[in-house]
């Protein structure tokens, strides 16, 4: 019986003073129960609104039709044809401005809850399988992908069902890239990827760990020394931007990248943990992304007292997902919007002291459609902190740019492809994810990588 409710199915979450001191995992997901209820809100819509708002093309409706059935294995059939990673997407997908976005139930209430969904198929799927090794027939045909991370992974997947030999190559001892060492246990439990990886390894894929494409081996060498036909670069956006102002050269200065890396790939909040980590009293994080409001929420699990969020414009305009949001504010992280800092200032040992600031106003929208800050005369003020964690964007590592002669990238450091096929400049030559266009979600390298793996079949594969 159709579920005419105007809100989504409730999904319970760990409660805010308690999940603030620990990692574990705040959105304990549906139930069969709980799934089924919001199953029964979707229309079943023929022209799929939700499903031409997703970047990797699922059948949203059928899967869900599926849930509605309890016939949850065929529902992972439906959804693991278009996504190699559900149980992930499921989780850090911005789905209210994608599927979500598109859903006609959104027109007089809230939208199906399909990330959620997607979630409690892909857990269902993972607790009752194991990976087993596919049979595919191999055209003994190599392809190199280097970057473990969501692109590289969707590509492999799809180019190893396809019968072709796939090698990652994964500069970090851990596979899994950002999924790994950017997002929290909290919103990504590592198990997760882990699984997500044993599935990809049943398809055949062979996965080197710290191997660094650049140093270890160049491009050129693999393709003309050691007989791979194509290369696909996803090696992410690993470089931190600063913002350049005095003061951050003090102790207690972070980026994001290096704070959350130690977190999330080396475990630093463990009592054992051998990583060192400072554990500051006071912190302010600037920048507005899940990023910024990962470190935040990170910082408050390590024992913060204070932990600001500095963003120069509004709440409306932070790209942070809503949900992040909310959930950070939950904890106790305070949000000072409109306000941009200016110079971090040191004690006489050279550690944070404090941050100045200056207040912002928001003027007309610029040339990207979004309203432009401006500085507020006369406005400037002081933060005591002893923690600055920097977190305004990454940009690719210039070593393979650096090591590949013929690979025309970006002055800001983004390798040129065409948008249709993903080819770089050099022939055979790939790239997609946040290598291409700076940091960017899950999803959309999922993208990335099945357009490469898409033209390199088209290309490469034999004809019968």
């Amino acid at each position: 019986m159709p579920n005419m409710s105007l809100k989504k199915t409730y999904m319970p979450v760990q409660d805010p003073s308690k999940r603030n001191k620990n990692f574990d995992e705040v959105s304990l997901g549906y139930n069969e129960e709980q799934a089924v209820e919001e199953a029964n809100r979707c229309l079943n819509c023929k022209n799929k609104p939700c499903s031409l708002k997703c970047p990797v093309k699922i059948d949203i409706p059928s899967f869900i039709s599926k849930i509605r059935d309890k016939e949850y294995e065929k529902a992972y059939e439906i959804i693991n044809k278009s996504s190699s990673l559900p149980a992930v997407c499921g989780r850090v997908c911005p789905q209210e401005t994608q599927c979500e976005g598109g859903c006609v139930r959104s027109i007089k209430g809230q939208s199906v809850a399909i990330g959620r969904l997607e979630r409690f198929v892909a857990d269902w799927h993972n607790n009752k399988s194991q990976a087993k090794k596919k049979e595919i027939e191999k055209n003994n045909i190599k392809i190199a992908i280097i970057g473990s991370g969501p692109s590289g992974i969707s590509c492999a997947a799809d180019l190893a069902k396809n019968g072709f030999s796939v090698t990652i190559f994964e500069a970090l001892h851990i596979a899994g890239g950002v999924l790994i060492y950017g997002i929290p246990e909290f919103r990504l439990p590592k198990k997760i990827v882990e699984k997500e990886i044993e599935n990809l390894k049943s398809l055949g894929v062979e996965i080197k760990t710290n191997f660094v494409i650049g140093n270890s081996i160049t491009i050129d060498e693999l393709l003309n020394e050691e007989n791979f036909k194509a290369v696909y670069i996803c090696s992410g956006a690993g470089l931190p931007k600063f913002m350049n102002i005095e003061g951050e050269n003090l102790n207690g200065v972070l980026s994001a990248n290096e704070f959350l890396t130690r977190i999330n790939l080396m475990k630093a909040y463990e009592k054992n943990s051998q990583t060192p980590i400072y554990r500051p009293k006071i912190v302010a994080v600037v920048g507005g992304g899940n990023v910024a409001m990962d470190a935040a929420r990170c910082a408050k699990r390590l024992g913060a007292e204070e932990v600001y969020i500095i963003y120069r414009r509004s709440e409306e305009e932070m790209p942070a997902r809503k949900e992040e949001i909310e959930h950070a504010k939950e904890e106790g992280i305070k949000l000072k919007l409109l306000c941009n800092p200016v110079k971090i200032h040191g004690d006489e040992n050279f550690y944070v002291k404090s941050i100045e600031c200056v207040e912002m106003m928001l003027s007309k929208e610029d040339e990207t459609g979004r309203k432009k800050p401006i500085v507020k005369p006369n406005s400037n003020f002081f933060l005591d902190v002893d923690c600055v964690i920097i977190s305004i964007g990454t940009s690719p590592n210039p070593l393979i740019k650096n090591t590949t002669p013929g690979l025309e990238t970006k002055s800001w450091g983004g390798i040129v492809i065409n948008e249709e096929t993903g080819e770089t400049s050099k022939k055979n030559v790939y790239a997609g994810g946040d290598a291409v266009t700076g940091s960017a979600t899950v999803i959309l390298a999922m993208e990335a990588g099945k357009v490469a793996a898409k033209s390199i079949i088209e290309k490469l594969k034999p004809k019968n």
